[in-house]
């Protein structure tokens, strides 16, 4: 193929220039120049495809809205946003995606909604930088975890949510995760705890964190002793949300541990219109990707880092 002459460049860069920087329609361009508007088509393709026109979405402050936008287009889901995070120190990325997130959720939450809140370090991330939020009901969906570095529990980060907006908080007082199966079906059974795992079935919206199940990766794995560890990735779990357990596929499972969870089943979760995950690091990448396959999760709000181990594929 011969190299355009300078002429036929300079006729390209023209008609480039007038429709991508003074925004001249098709018509106009063709009226002006005595060509026809399908020539002008031709030469807006040609001047894309050569290189002589680069059409950027530059990013937001923090907010990579091109990646946001892939991600959103790639897995099909509600909303996705990818945040920019200048700070590899995991506690600093976990506020940007709590700014982010508490971003999120104030703009797509409705005076309609019922939001669902477990527990998890991304959700009071989020809830530690909410500013307003309308008048909703917020529902508990999990027990509390005690850490030595952690100071807030699920019923803390229900209750802040709830009054900011001014709506109610339905809480009820459990550890997540207990000793014995025998002891977890007491608690199920107590009727503050049972009305308020069955609340669950009237959230539309909810914002949880992704567990990989690997050291570090998932406070829950990290609670249970070796044995357990490794019995449940034998077992297939790649990840856990809310204390949902999942395979590589998405697919929920249940295995015996499970029943020493106070937390709402696969069954609740799925019945959630709409899940936003909060979570970061391309290790968390397996986990993720699994509950986008499984349709547990319809939202994502991850650093740059997550995002591109999930677009690499």
């Amino acid at each position: 193929m011969v190299d355009d002459g300078p002429a036929e460049l300079v006729l390209l860069a023209a008609v480039a220039r007038r429709h991508y920087l003074h925004q001249q329609s098709k018509v106009e361009i063709a009226d002006e120049l005595g060509i026809s508007r399908f020539k002008v088509a031709r030469l807006l393709e040609s001047a894309r495809d050569r290189g002589l026109v680069r059409i950027e979405i530059v990013r937001q402050g923090s907010l990579d809205v091109d990646a946001s936008a892939r991600l959103q287009e790639r897995f099909g889901l509600t909303h996705a946003v990818v945040v920019h995070t200048a700070d590899a120190d995991p506690v600093a990325v976990r506020q940007q995606l709590g700014r982010a997130a508490a971003e999120l959720l104030s703009e797509v939450l409705t005076e309609d909604d019922v939001l669902g809140l477990p527990w998890s370090r991304n959700v009071h991330a989020m809830v530690s930088a909410l500013t307003s939020l309308p008048r909703v009901e917020v529902v508990q969906l999990t027990g509390a975890i005690a850490l030595p570095d952690f100071d807030s529990s699920a019923v803390d980060i229900v209750r802040r949510a709830a009054r900011l907006g001014g709506g109610s908080a339905r809480v009820f007082y459990a550890p997540f995760v207990l000793d014995t199966r025998a002891s977890a079906d007491a608690l199920r059974r107590q009727p503050a705890v049972a009305e308020g795992l069955a609340r669950a079935s009237a959230v539309t919206k909810a914002v949880v964190g992704i567990g990989h199940w690997s050291p570090g990766g998932s406070t829950i794995h990290d609670l249970l002793d070796p044995e357990e560890q490794v019995d449940l990735a034998n077992r297939g779990v790649v990840g856990e949300l809310a204390g949902v357990f999942f395979d590589a596929n998405g697919k929920p499972l249940r295995p015996k541990v499970a029943g020493r969870l106070v937390t709402i089943d696969a069954e609740s979760l799925r019945v959630i219109p709409e899940v936003v995950a909060v979570a970061s690091g391309a290790p968390k990448g397996p986990a993720v990707r699994a509950a986008l396959e499984g349709h547990l999760v319809q939202g994502l709000v991850v650093d740059q880092e997550l995002a591109e181990a999930l677009l690499a594929d």
